[in-house]
């Protein structure tokens, strides 16, 4: 696996290290460190691989997907986050992502994620019944604040909670399973 690297990640030191371990395996890397920057990009179509952090200080990736697909049918792309939810994990695949990755992630295996199957939006879906209480809470509020496009005093009217209970609960990460 040779090629090209569309990589869109706004911590620096991070996106370092990254380069240099991507680098290091024999692939180019072109980095933009927000949205606006990887939008204004006029040769997407040089890339076979994408890898692009969700949440940036300019706004969220997803916007980036779609003309990266335009420019290259082809290209895996794979998102990355610190704050994994099912609601934005859909969100990504159905815009047409190949995987989605939550943080710290070791480079191989993103690199696996861009070597495995495309996972497929009905695969995601976590059953019910199998949730904890806190994680079923989160994911209800990572839903909401999808469906307001991030608004926080949207989601809170939404879901019926006072918005500073909301900011709190966003504040804690997700119980994992």
């Amino acid at each position: 696996m040779n090629g090209q690297f569309f990589y869109l990640e706004d911590d620096e030191v991070l996106a370092a290290v990254t380069v240099r371990a991507l680098q290091s395996r024999g692939f180019g890397v072109a980095h933009f460190s927000g949205v606006k920057a990887a939008l204004e990009c006029t040769n997407m179509s040089e890339y076979s691989f994408a890898l692009l952090d969700l949440k940036l200080q300019d706004g969220n990736s997803l916007p980036v997907i779609q003309p990266l697909l335009q420019a290259n049918p082809a290209m895996k792309i794979v998102v990355l986050t610190g704050y994994a939810s099912i609601a934005t994990a859909v969100q990504a695949v159905k815009q047409g992502a190949h995987n989605y990755l939550a943080k710290p992630v070791a480079i191989d295996d993103i690199l696996r994620a861009f070597q495995e199957t495309p996972a497929a939006p009905a695969e995601m879906a976590v059953e019910d019944a199998e949730m904890s209480l806190r994680r079923r809470e989160w994911e209800t509020i990572q839903a909401a604040l999808v469906a307001n496009n991030g608004n926080i005093s949207a989601t809170a009217r939404q879901l019926k909670m006072h918005r500073r209970t909301l900011q709190r609960k966003l504040q804690k990460k997700p119980v994992s399973e």
